[in-house]
């Protein structure tokens, strides 16, 4: 009871900063009792009414806080819920803080790898050169003159993020308890999303992990590369990189007065970016201009990897036939492939999935080639599949967010082209050696592989299932005998019921 009430006065005051910057319209569309809404105008004498909605939301969840600041970002990849135009507005969030002092970021880094800063570091730079909600970066020198970057998380930072989360679990409780309507939408799995987002980030092995991941994916491309990590001078607060130098990707000025051709370097960009999610199926997922950069050589470099991104690869497929029915106006293909993946219900209308699919994406694929975003259709598409029972897909909305902050990047580093025309033969090729002919005789033979390499287990499974049957420990149900022995053909078992009997039976002996 004493949780509830701090919950719902902490709620009160994230209103209270809601009802400042005028977008209480957050906890409408949420479906919250409309008296935390008049609680919340109390005592609100001024109100910052400037800007776009998304605009003033973005402003507001900046002001309350590191763990608004991330439910904002997820929320930018909602435009099923919140529309395409606050989506945008909330992707522009800046995750940007004061520093705090170099005294206690030297105690952080002392504290965690159990050496004074000095016996680490041959010269380190007190001064952050640059800050967001969870750590900030500071330049050094290592002992053997490499220059390196050393990110540091927060002071207490991890304390203030589980309360937050405690919150935004309880609110999203809540509106499931009080809006039905609302779990489709799956308000809980949403915030645990963040949670789990935010842990790995507030432990920085897994971002080394990630970066170097990534860095071996790419290990044989020379046109992208990703800093090496010092292990022996990074822990769980502290990660050290090596430095990088090199030009914003969207500054077009500078990329062509250093002698680079903005449309190559866009053009190696896209690879890269088709080819984590493609290839590898492990995407940077925060790809803003401030996060990629071209050094001297027009290589692509990419840094902060606190938020990653996963596909499996059926999931990869599909998204690959999406692409290619939406550049081919394929509209057929594309609801097609939403069926056959099981986002939307099976008794839904495929004709009328294909007509959604065509009045949406026609409008953006009649524009210029360069104008047409695939980032905007997906998005549209999943804000219209709420006519057709569609379940959020978390991964495909984690991509479709860096989507279309990328084709921003792409914009404004070469304005007359288009990243995904430019991938197209990338997609075709990948597409070919996936789901052609070839791949799937290659499927199917590595699928019955695995089965026979599993079947000396099935069999030890069933066999003992035999034997708990035999013993007694294991009994049927006397309607699911009968219903075994009339199988399909009058008094004898169906093959099929033998099938899943023998399914039952290696299920219950592998639990127990």
């Amino acid at each position: 009871m004493a949780q509830d009430f701090n919950n719902a006065m902490r709620l009160l005051r994230v209103g209270r900063i809601l009802a400042r910057n005028d977008a209480l319209f957050l906890l409408d569309d949420m479906g919250m009792p409309a008296s935390l809404g008049w609680l919340a105008k109390l005592g609100c004498i001024r109100r910052d009414t400037s800007g776009r909605p998304g605009q003033r939301l973005a402003r507001a969840l900046q002001q309350a806080g590191p763990s608004f600041i991330k439910l904002g970002q997820t929320l930018s990849t909602r435009s099923d819920l919140f529309g395409e135009e606050m989506c945008d507005d909330l992707s522009q969030l800046q995750d940007r803080l004061e520093s705090f002092s170099g005294e206690q970021a030297r105690h952080a880094i002392a504290e965690d790898l159990g050496k004074p800063v000095d016996d680490l570091f041959r010269e380190f730079d007190d001064k952050a050169i640059a800050a967001a909600s969870i750590a900030q970066v500071h330049f050094a020198i290592t002992l053997d003159g490499k220059e390196v970057a050393v990110k540091i998380l927060r002071p207490d930072i991890e304390r203030a993020f589980r309360r937050d989360m405690e919150l935004l679990r309880w609110a999203a409780r809540r509106i499931e308890q009080m809006v039905p309507a609302m779990r489709r939408l799956k308000p809980t799995a949403m915030v645990e999303i963040i949670a789990e987002s935010v842990e790995m980030e507030m432990d920085l092995r897994f971002e080394a992990a990630a970066a170097a991941e990534l860095a071996e994916n790419f290990a044989d491309d020379p046109n992208f590369h990703v800093p090496a990590v010092n292990w022996a001078l990074s822990g769980r607060r502290i990660l050290t990189t090596e430095r990088i130098d090199g030009i914003p990707l969207d500054d077009r000025t500078a990329i062509m007065a250093a002698g680079h051709d903005p449309e190559v370097i866009l053009e190696r960009a896209a690879n890269a970016f088709f080819n984590q999610i493609f290839r590898d199926g492990f995407f940077h997922a925060d790809l803003h201009p401030g996060n990629l950069f071209v050094d001297a050589k027009g290589v692509i470099i990419a840094v902060d990897f606190g938020i990653m991104g996963r596909m499996d690869i059926k999931t990869r497929r599909f998204l690959a036939e999406m692409l290619l029915g939406f550049l081919n106006r394929d509209y057929r293909a594309i609801a097609e492939v939403h069926f056959r993946a099981g986002w939307v219900p099976a008794h839904k209308s495929v004709d009328l999935f294909t007509q959604a699919c065509r009045a949406i994406a026609e409008p953006i694929l009649d524009k210029p080639q360069n104008e047409i975003s695939i980032g905007r259709l997906l998005g549209l598409l999943f804000h219209v599949t709420r006519t057709f029972d569609m379940e959020a897909q978390p991964q495909l909305l984690l991509l479709q967010k860096t989507m279309l902050v990328s084709e921003g990047t792409a914009r404004k580093l070469a304005p007359q082209a288009n990243m995904w025309f430019i991938s197209r033969p990338l997609i075709e090729t990948w597409m070919i050696d996936n789901l052609g002919p070839q791949a799937q005789v290659k499927n199917a033979l590595s699928n019955a592989y695995d089965v026979l390499e599993r079947l000396p287990r099935m069999v030890e499974s069933l066999e003992q299932g035999a034997a708990m049957l035999a013993s007694g420990k294991l009994e049927l149900a006397p309607e699911t005998v009968r219903a075994l022995r009339r199988g399909h053909h009058g008094n004898r078992i169906s093959p099929y019921a033998w099938i899943a009997l023998a399914a039952g039976l290696i299920l219950i002996a592998n639990l127990i």
